[in-house]
């Protein structure tokens, strides 16, 4: 590896992959913030990266003064990240950006060769195809970060791809694990946000309250492991320390476990095909004693069930889904809407939404601005 590109340093992924790379002694070379001029002035203190990008341009003139007395390269704003991507001599980007916001960045990344390390799931959920057959293209890797895929891909090593029968993706059941339909409509936005397991920002974990997560999740897969969705499925389990399994032709099944800790999936990304010394604790698996799986309920959580359905559609559907979803947590974190009625709106735009063509990025976007328009419609800025 020859020099790290992270993109999202001051989100939870991007804070503990300065940590492994502080730890391992990798070259930061370059790495960009959105709005948190604290955590990038420190980051930049801390690795001396040969630049930085600030994504919201109104945050560049206070950044450079931060910034003053140090050598790194300053650029602000979408085509700020570009070009830093562009001109960076680094051979591994790690997209720890949320939502579809992080498609143009993981395309520049291809564009320009690199090796991609991929916690942005968006990318492969607004336009899989296209990200996968770029990566072909360019002959570079896309090694999935999110704990599942990592896990699976981890598994996979064990047998050739015409042996797999099934994949299996694991879930914490999230905070409302066994409530039905009715106790959902009562729940808060700070029971949403009391994840059991995983310390994320907002929105992913009112993703995984909603189950979207899963959804997002099953048609990464499908992408990253070129297998039929049909082929891939959900179980529950709460202890959170099976990543996901792989069913084989044999009908043995391979499970990776460890803790839950992040940071085995960001290391396992970014030194892959070789597995380092450790950066996490090792699990004791006699302290956890049982393991648990269970079914989802698909009438309390209709979403996993609602992704299969827009991927199965084919096309940007699974971008409005996506941005659906967006906007549809923004305005529950925001209390213009419940948190049953999350689930009620993404429906209504899969199931209302009629041009579906080419997933292209272009496309992604005029199919995500229809969505983020209408919902501005209804619930305002």
């Amino acid at each position: 590896m020859n020099g790290l590109i992270l993109l999202g340093a001051s989100g939870s992924i991007g804070r503990q992959t300065l940590d492994v790379a502080a730890r391992a002694g990798l070259r930061v070379d370059a790495f960009s913030v959105h709005t948190n001029l604290d955590a990038m002035e420190e980051a930049a203190r801390r690795f001396s990266p040969r630049a930085v990008c600030v994504t919201d341009p109104d945050r560049y003139a206070e950044a450079k003064i931060r910034l003053s007395d140090t050598e790194t390269k300053l650029y602000a704003g979408r085509e700020g990240l570009a070009a830093m991507i562009a001109a960076s001599p680094a051979d591994t980007v790690l997209n720890a950006l949320v939502g579809e916001a992080g498609l143009y960045p993981t395309v520049w990344a291809l564009e320009n060769k690199k090796r991609l390390a991929l916690a942005n799931k968006e990318s492969l959920v607004c336009a899989g195809d296209y990200v996968m057959a770029l990566a072909k293209r360019q002959g570079v890797s896309v090694l999935p970060v999110d704990s599942e895929h990592c896990a699976i891909h981890q598994c996979l090593r064990a047998g050739r791809a015409e042996e797999v029968k099934e994949l299996i993706l694991t879930a914490s059941g999230g905070p409302f694990f066994g409530y039905d339909k009715e106790a959902l409509k009562r729940v808060t936005k700070s029971d949403a946000l009391r994840h059991p397991t995983w310390n994320m920002g907002q929105k992913i974990t009112v993703d995984s309250a909603t189950m979207m997560n899963k959804g997002f999740e099953l048609i990464e897969a499908a992408h990253l492991f070129s297998l039929d969705i049909r082929k891939i499925s959900v179980l529950v389990h709460r202890e959170s320390v099976v990543h996901s399994l792989v069913r084989f032709c044999d009908n043995t099944v391979l499970a990776q476990m460890g803790v839950p800790d992040m940071r085995a999936c960001i290391a396992y990304a970014l030194f892959y095909p070789h597995r380092p010394e450790a950066f996490v604790a090792p699990l004791d698996l006699a302290g956890v004693g049982t393991l648990s799986f269970a079914r989802i309920d698909s009438e309390a959580f209709p979403l996993p069930a609602l992704a299969v359905e827009a991927f199965e559609k084919g096309g940007v559907m699974p971008a409005v889904l996506n941005a659906a979803n967006e906007e549809a947590v923004a305005a529950f974190l925001a209390g213009k809407l419940s948190f049953w009625e999350i689930s009620d709106i993404i429906s209504h735009f899969v199931h209302t939404y009629t041009t579906v063509c080419e997933a292209t990025p272009e496309n992604v976007s005029a199919a995500s601005a229809e969505v983020r328009q209408a919902m501005a419609a209804r619930f305002g800025k």
